[in-house]
């Protein structure tokens, strides 16, 4: 009993001593996580403004902030526009990324040493640079425009006559390296022992890719799809330096539109609501990808 008993005591002060090491993360998450989250729920629910009679007048206000958004036809068009961009984004960066790394897994080194840092360059860079090098390329005299004209083919008016699509391949080229990356890595643990035993009983690429591949990286294609999503939703500097969520409404997504809100109307309540159902519409994503997953295990 007396060994027990000590046995146990040394136990718990060795589980004290590992928990000590996770106070600072503990404490930077709180400071930086918890708390910012709590503050954002409690001011949607507030009259909380920069300027005007509300800003000397601070107090609860209940649903009145929920209420005038979702009856907002702005709100709507916000929401609409913003999964517009979410499905383009994610298609494009996960379906471009994965043929990026399946087509050069059996390439030679100087090959991909080439390919790989050109697509990392897009990814690496800030979201005011791609929106610059973008806007520049997609520009009506522009380099895109200057390489349809070479071809005896019209220019077109990207940016002002095709936004959504504009800046939806403006976020392609710059998440695609990211699933690029997560593809390679999950590519990587796939035994090459497999796709010869299935080619060796008569399958074709085709078949050992959508049969054999696809199934092993499932896993993969969830994780990567769903941190795509997480930072789509964020996406706000490429598209306002791109287009300012216009021409009219556009390309005003809900980051645009809790800018326009919070910050350029001053009512910083309201603009709180909006990051609440940005956080809503995250979190949703999070819980169907993480049930889809588990399900298919």
């Amino acid at each position: 009993m007396a060994a027990d008993s000590i046995d146990r005591k040394a136990k718990i002060r060795y589980d004290l001593k590992k928990s000590v090491l996770l106070i600072p993360a503990i404490v930077l998450m709180v400071a930086f996580f918890i708390i910012p989250i709590l503050l954002t729920v409690y001011y949607s629910f507030t009259n909380l403004a920069l300027t005007g009679s509300n800003a000397k007048n601070f107090h609860f206000i209940g649903f009145e902030n929920y209420t005038t958004m979702f009856t907002d036809p702005r709100m709507w068009a916000s929401i609409r526009v913003t999964l517009l961009f979410l499905v383009g984004s994610l298609v494009g960066q996960s379906v471009i990324g994965f043929l990026v790394a399946y087509l050069m897994q059996r390439k030679n080194q100087a090959f991909r040493s080439f390919v790989g840092p050109c697509i990392l360059a897009g990814w690496v860079m800030p979201e005011i640079v791609v929106a610059l090098c973008c806007f520049a390329f997609f520009d009506t005299s522009g380099t895109m425009n200057t390489l349809l004209r070479a071809l005896h083919l019209p220019g077109v008016k990207w940016i002002y006559g095709h936004p959504m699509l504009t800046i939806i391949l403006a976020n392609i080229w710059h998440g695609t390296a990211f699933s690029m990356l997560n593809y390679q890595s999950a590519l990587g643990n796939v035994s090459s022992s497999i796709e010869e035993a299935a080619r060796v009983d008569g399958a074709t690429r085709l078949q050992t890719l959508f049969r054999i591949i696809l199934p092993c990286i499932k896993d993969t294609i969830g994780t990567n799809t769903m941190l795509n999503t997480l930072s789509t939703l964020g996406v706000f500097g490429l598209i306002w330096a791109m287009t300012g969520g216009g021409p009219g409404n556009a390309t005003t997504t809900l980051p645009i539109y809790m800018y326009y809100q919070g910050l350029k109307n001053f009512q910083l309540g309201q603009g709180t609501a909006i990051g609440m159902v940005l956080l809503f519409v995250g979190t949703l994503c999070s819980i169907v990808y993480t049930m889809i997953l588990k399900n298919e295990d």
